[in-house]
């Protein structure tokens, strides 16, 4: 028998049902509301930052935690909107995307068999990450419409073997920002437990209404445990850049860093340089504007699944939408989404891509992060449903 064969290793990461919906839509050719592409317009200054650092020869090898003008510029960034004092030097790694920064936490920080909590529904490249670490998800089920859970659904799932939790606020596919009375919960728990708390902020300027975006490491006592993990993919509308970073105590830094450098080297060197030219030169009425702007495209979306019969559940922040698709035809999420996909053309992602069992077949997620004019003929076709099923 061949000794040439793929390692054990290749069945512990699966290929992405959101990936899956982005290849049958564009075999379609229908209009992806799947993956968070992210498709709107990059800041001129973010764009010509890039071109200014490749003409004056920042393309070579960066030091491994990124250029210090963009981690100082992350800095100021924290410092700006939460008030959060952050060394540049030494706590502050840039990768590649904020994915890229968690998979290079989960090696330096967690062993195989450690134990991280994720709220579900779940984002799967959480999952899949820790388990190409080895690290073993286990899960806390929130409950619609607000996504709610309680200290005993945390308490219920801690074990020895437990290392962290991860919170991702604003949430994918949920789009739950979690209360301060929440974070008050998660922090004691974490304490309490001797957790490090991984998050995911990639979408914190990203929030409608009232809500409002609170880093965890702000209270007291989650400095010393906390990951904090974010990037400019979707601030900046650049997903293909894979700029990301994470900012944490530099007893951590040091090994995520490393972990950095075999892993990705660096992130690209004049893409670096152009966000950081971004981040020093747009003003907060850029970010305010996001809100502003993808508020609009949220309730145009919700509104056209409404009067499809897709009741949606109505996010306070990030840009996704899950709504109700079990009067679809089909026996599961997968061929509900598959019809909705060939009857209008448009692409979503089946739920069972946001849970660990069968708890999302009547789910699917609707990506708004998209030009107006995609949207509206998204919202067209949407509305023709009912004449078509």
């Amino acid at each position: 028998m061949s000794r040439l064969k793929l390692s054990d290793r290749h069945t512990w990461v699966l290929q992405s049902e959101i990936r899956n919906m982005s290849i049958e839509c564009e075999r379609l050719g229908g209009i992806n509301l799947s993956q968070g592409v992210c498709d709107t317009e990059v800041p001129r200054v973010v764009r010509s930052g890039v071109r200014e650092a490749m003409d004056a020869g920042i393309n070579t090898y960066t030091h491994y935690a990124g250029l210090t003008e963009l981690r100082a510029a992350i800095a100021g960034k924290q410092k700006q909107f939460y008030g959060m004092a952050v060394d540049p030097e030494n706590e502050v790694i840039v990768s590649g995307g904020a994915t890229g920064a968690f998979y290079c936490a989960c090696l330096a920080l967690l062993n195989p068999g450690d134990e991280v909590i994720l709220f579900e529904p779940f984002y799967g490249y959480h999952v899949q990450t820790l388990v190409a670490t080895q690290a073993v998800p286990v899960y806390v089920r929130m409950q619609p419409p607000a996504w709610s859970f309680s200290r005993e659904d945390l308490e219920g799932v801690v074990t020895s073997r437990t290392k962290g939790i991860m919170i991702n606020t604003p949430a994918n596919p949920s789009g739950k920002v979690f209360s301060p009375r929440e974070l008050d919960l998660l922090a004691a728990f974490a304490k309490k437990h001797d957790l490090f708390v991984f998050t995911d902020e990639i979408y914190e300027h990203y929030l409608y209404g009232d809500c409002r975006h609170f880093p965890p490491v702000l209270l007291a006592g989650m400095k010393e445990r906390t990951i904090t993990i974010s990037g400019l993919s979707k601030t900046f509308s650049i997903t293909g850049w894979r700029i990301g970073y994470c900012i944490c105590d530099p007893r951590w830094s040091a090994a995520i860093g490393f972990f950095n450098d075999l892993v990705y080297v660096c992130a690209p060197a004049p893409l670096q340089s152009g966000v950081a030219k971004g981040l020093r030169e747009l003003d907060t009425d850029y970010y305010e504007n996001l809100a502003t702007t993808f508020r609009v495209k949220r309730d145009k979306v919700c509104a056209a699944l409404s009067r499809a019969k897709l009741q949606p559940y109505v996010p306070d922040g990030a840009y996704y939408i899950l709504a109700d698709i079990r009067d679809l035809p089909g026996k599961d999420s997968k061929e509900r989404a598959m019809h909705l996909l060939r009857k209008t053309g448009v692409a979503c992602v089946p739920g069972k891509a946001f849970y660990h069992d069968d708890s999302g077949e009547d789910l699917a997620r609707f990506c708004f992060a998209k030009e107006d004019s995609v949207l509206d003929e998204a919202c067209r076709r949407l509305e023709g449903l009912k004449d078509k099923c």
